[in-house]
């Protein structure tokens, strides 16, 4: 297998619901930060991309996924671009206000300290975390790195590769992009603040510390 599709934008961009219309409409299997939690070895294979992207396994870390979205892999959409040169890559963006909002309640909220030999916490601050220099929770700071990196998206990568998206454009941009039919029903709207809660409380990807 190889990536076809590689999604540059950041989580609580629609992600979810891109993986999960990625995987209906066959591109799949998608990976997203949810893979990595299902995997005892991926918190470290991403520390190991994180520290040598230039000389990370890639085909490793994605063996068996077609299509790839969310963080870890949209801190590194611009060396995975590279590696796959053949992708398509998917911006998904979101009002910066409403962005920022969504992470407050989600994956940037406070959960105490994590126990120090937990990898995923471990990967989660180096993947995700510094991108922000821990200032997670800086409104502005925050919204300024969420914009920089989606015009940096569009800097790196060439137009007729990228398609800037909103999930609420529902299923016609992104099957225009793909080549690929429009299906019958609605465009897949999950992962909600509330789904992500129940989720955590369940000992989900950012769940209770150690979980």
């Amino acid at each position: 297998m190889t990536l076809g599709v590689i999604g540059a934008g950041f989580g609580r961009t629609g992600t979810m619901s891109l993986k999960t219309a990625l995987d209906a409409l066959g591109v799949g299997p998608c990976y997203h930060m949810v893979e990595v939690f299902k995997n005892p070895a991926a918190p470290g294979w991403w520390l190991d991309a994180a520290a040598n992207p230039a000389k990370t396994d890639w085909g490793k870390i994605f063996a068996g996924y077609n299509a790839t979205v969310d963080w870890p892999n949209a801190t590194y959409y611009r060396e995975l671009a590279e590696a796959y040169p053949a992708a398509k890559v998917i911006l998904t963006e979101r009002d910066p206000d409403d962005w920022f909002d969504s992470t407050q309640a989600t994956i940037f909220m406070d959960r105490g300290p994590p126990p120090p030999d937990a990898m995923f916490p471990k990967m989660v601050k180096k993947v995700v975390f510094d991108l922000f220099d821990g200032r997670i929770h800086d409104r502005e700071h925050a919204k300024a790195v969420f914009l920089a990196h989606n015009a940096r998206v569009r800097e790196v990568i060439p137009a007729d590769r990228l398609l800037v998206y909103e999930v609420a454009q529902g299923w016609g941009p992104l099957c225009d992009f793909l080549g690929l039919p429009v299906p019958d029903g609605p465009m897949p709207k999950v992962n909600s603040r509330e789904e992500f809660a129940a989720m955590v409380a369940g000992g989900g990807p950012g769940g209770p510390p150690g979980h």
